[in-house]
């Protein structure tokens, strides 16, 4: 009797067993003209809907019952892929998918795979390359960054500036990475341009909120901007020459495992202005004139594959500022030289290696390296014998290594862990003076000592899939950083969810917190590179910010996406210059320039999006409020009243339409509208007396109600561009044509006081800087 039993219950185990063996289909999926590595592709047997997607390197691994597969693989902008298998082991199946310029001309049979409704993520948006390279652009710069201010919840700051504003967040609360590597200072031109050279870039991925754990140290956003790995397939190259500047970029393959991609952009207002400078110098009687400004950045990437497990990338970005001016001038008994100089930039570094354990675990280990430094210098002397030189320096420097783990357990279950060091060192701004006369000389160095610091970080995070309508990503951070014998951690508890109502439409929410122990203390409005970098201290505290988020996203299409979301957001510990302190106020301690306080974040945002097709773009609105508050006890700003921040915006709209009208020519038009920004401006001035025995001797005060008490008017642009494209012998020219503010509108850059000697009375003047501007630039494939 105890053998039947026995015996029973082992057959019945086998049996079980035989019904329930599973195996794992896994590889990675890439464009077939170049290789590039696509990610966040869906693959998914259309028999049952079960699938995944791939991770930030392509690879995917997707665990089935065995039988009949009809493995589906697809991703917006490329032809489907469809392919019957019969699982009955452990298949790697490398995948290459076509792109494809009418997608709503490809069919899958079956449910459609629709990403945006499906995914457990919220506050998440995709930019396709193609569209930021084809709206219309200032001075024929394509620009990322630009791009993204088109988006709702991102506000763009002052008029062409390329600064981050993000749900009421400040430009350091966004945390920037070029392949994994945080950028620091991403503008050119005062700002005017990002640092990213469009033809270098693959992917951009914008997070607004419900971050996943892997993200952490800054409060408001995530721009992860991936590069191109390099054509494994064949040589290629493109560049353009437009007004202000050109570019090249060259890829390829080395040999069938390895291939590179390198590319730059240079501005030549130097050289174009050059000979014009020189001639003003002559007939001005200067011994010698010269005035100089440009930009340059060079982008480098080599991938090699060891094996089908093993893969190493190498990239570097490099991206430097300059201007400068030298005078001589001299006349029969004197003579004098002058040298101003003011140059800033970023130097990136990333090694990552690949390594596939096994087929349902992926490994990347990184080594990064990031600096940024700005420096301001003065030079002058004359023949008797005075000299005067300044110089200012300030910057960071990181070196970090992490490890990123995929594992991907089941269909239901796809965990992410992996553990981060970065070691920053902070020169927060070091002053050094040199002066001399009469034969001596002093020299001397004030400032603020250089911060050593370390940034600790690990997490584990988990996409759950529970039945067919709930999917949930569910993490926690751990986060810690050590500070003049002082270490600060945190838990940080993310969560997303989606519960989805029919195949096209789901509802979503999320929960973030996070902590930044990183500031920003800027000068002005305008992204100078003279705002400063520096960390927390055993007296400044860390940013620390929770927010909320409610949504729905309906899929009108398998093509156009509807969404709706709330959020809600507190910030503490934000800090920001008191009321009259600089860079260069001369108190050695930038501690005692700052005061401490909280933000205050709400809104609504709207958008509808078609990402490719002939007809590309989105509508996006949103209805937000932020305001700040700081030391209401100590009364250090505003009176420790609450007040507007200056780039809260109550209404931003934008447009977003790129059209081909063929293979020719196709056209991109935005049109974009939003508040006006806050502002502080006096109501009233009266006269101080300095010396009571003396009337004569006084001076006017202005009397402020509170810190941005005025709403300058608001801001509406058009800007329109138009691209013939015609196929040469050796590739593809295009000549793109673009108009930046259409209708010449007048958006107000700056807002001030002054007298009016006619109405003798003081009137409030309005500046602007960009008034209609055409340009044209030439580009070219190969």
């Amino acid at each position: 009797m105890i053998k039947k039993i026995v015996f029973f219950t082992l057959a019945l185990i086998i049996s079980n067993w035989g019904l329930a063996q599973k195996y794992t289909i896994s590889g990675y999926v890439s464009d077939v003209e170049n290789g590039e590595k696509l990610i966040g592709a869906n693959i998914y047997n259309a028999n049952s809907f079960v699938g995944t997607v791939t991770n930030s390197y392509g690879f995917y691994s997707l665990t089935l019952e065995s039988g009949s597969v009809n493995l589906t693989v697809s991703y917006v902008g490329y032809s489907s892929f469809q392919k019957e298998i019969n699982l009955n082991e452990h298949k790697t199946l490398n995948i290459e998918l076509n792109s494809s310029v009418e997608i709503e001309e490809v069919v899958v049979e079956g449910k459609a795979a629709v990403g945006g409704v499906k995914s457990s993520q919220m506050s998440v948006i995709e930019i396709p390359m193609k569209t930021i390279k084809n709206l219309p652009v200032l001075l024929g710069e394509a620009d990322i960054i630009k791009t993204i201010q088109l988006l709702p919840g991102v506000q763009s700051g002052s008029e062409g500036m390329s600064g981050l504003y993000v749900r009421g967040g400040g430009p350091d609360q966004n945390l920037i990475l070029l392949d994994g590597v945080p950028v620091y200072n991403v503008n050119h031109l005062f700002g005017f341009f990002s640092v990213f050279n469009p033809d270098a870039i693959q992917n951009v991925t914008l997070v607004k909120g419900g971050f996943p754990a892997r993200y952490g140290g800054r409060l408001s956003s995530v721009l992860d901007i991936s590069m191109k790995e390099g054509n494994i397939k064949e040589f290629k190259g493109s560049g353009s020459v437009g007004v202000i500047s050109s570019k090249l970029a060259v890829e390829g393959p080395i040999g069938d495992k390895t291939s590179y991609i390198i590319s730059g952009r240079r501005t030549y207002i130097d050289v174009l202005t050059y000979p014009i400078i020189q001639m003003v110098g002559k007939s001005e009687g200067f011994d010698k004139l010269s005035l100089g400004y440009f930009f340059h950045n060079l982008n480098a990437k080599i991938n090699h594959q060891f094996s089908q497990k093993s893969r190493l990338y190498v990239s570097a970005y490099m991206g430097k500022d300059k201007f400068n001016s030298h005078m001589k001038e001299s006349g029969s008994d004197w003579n004098y030289d002058e040298k101003v100089q003011f140059w800033w930039g970023n130097i990136t570094g990333a090694v990552r290696w690949n390594y596939m354990i096994n087929r349902k675990l992926f490994s990347n280990t990184t080594f990064t390296v990031s600096r940024y430094k700005m420096l301001t210098s003065f030079e002058f002397s004359d023949n008797f014998g005075k000299r005067d030189e300044f110089e200012y320096t300030s910057g960071i420097l990181d070196y970090g290594a992490k490890i990123d783990f995929d594992y991907f357990a089941s269909p239901n279950h796809t965990v992410k862990f992996g553990f981060a060091e970065t070691y920053h060192t902070y020169n927060p701004g070091v002053s050094a003076l040199t002066y001399s006369e009469g034969g001596e000389q002093v020299s001397t160095e004030f400032g603020n000592n250089k911060v050593y610091t370390h940034e600790l970080g690990a997490y584990v995070e988990d996409d759950i899939r529970i039945g067919s309508l709930i999917k949930m990503n569910i993490g926690i951070r751990w986060s810690g950083f050590s500070v003049q014998n002082t270490f600060y951690n945190a838990l940080e508890p993310r969560f997303s969810s989606r519960f989805l109502i029919s195949d096209k439409w789901s509802l979503k929410g999320s929960y973030a917190q996070m902590n930044q122990y990183i500031n920003l203390l800027a000068n002005s409005n305008i992204g100078l590179p003279t705002d400063l970098w520096v960390p927390i201290t055993d007296k400044i505290k860390p940013q620390r910010a929770n927010q909320f988020a409610l949504g729905s996203i309906y899929a009108l299409s398998k093509n156009i996406d509807f969404s709706v979301e709330g959020f809600y957001k507190h910030m503490d510990n934000i800090v920001e210059y008191k009321e009259g302190a600089t860079f260069l106020s001369f108190d050695n301690s930038w501690e005692n320039k700052i005061a401490m306080g909280e933000g205050w974040s709400k809104g609504i945002e709207v958008l509808l999006m078609k990402k490719h097709g002939r007809v590309s773009g989105w509508i996006g609105y949103t209805l937000s409020q932020s305001d700040r508050q700081f030391n209401r006890f100590e009364q250090e700003i505003a009176y420790g009243k609450k007040f507007p921040y200056k780039f809260d915006r109550r209404h931003d709209l934008s447009f977003v339409l790129t059209y081909k009208l063929d293979d020719r020519i196709d056209f991109g038009l935005t049109w974009v509208f939003g508040t006006g920004n806050a502002t502080t401006l006096g109501y009233e001035t009266y006269p101080a007396i300095i010396d009571n025995d003396n009337f004569d001797n006084t001076y006017d005060v202005t009397h402020y109600e509170n810190r941005n008490n005025y709403r300058m008017p608001s801001y509406h642009r058009m800007d329109v561009s138009i691209n013939f494209h015609k196929q040469k012998r050796w590739g593809t020219r295009t000549w793109n044509l673009s108009i930046y503010n259409v209708y010449n509108r007048q958006n107000p850059f700056f807002v001030n006081w002054e007298y009016d000697y006619e109405a003798k009375k003081n009137k409030l003047y309005q500046y602007s800087i960009f008034p209609i501007m055409p340009s044209v630039s030439y580009k070219f494939e190969f």
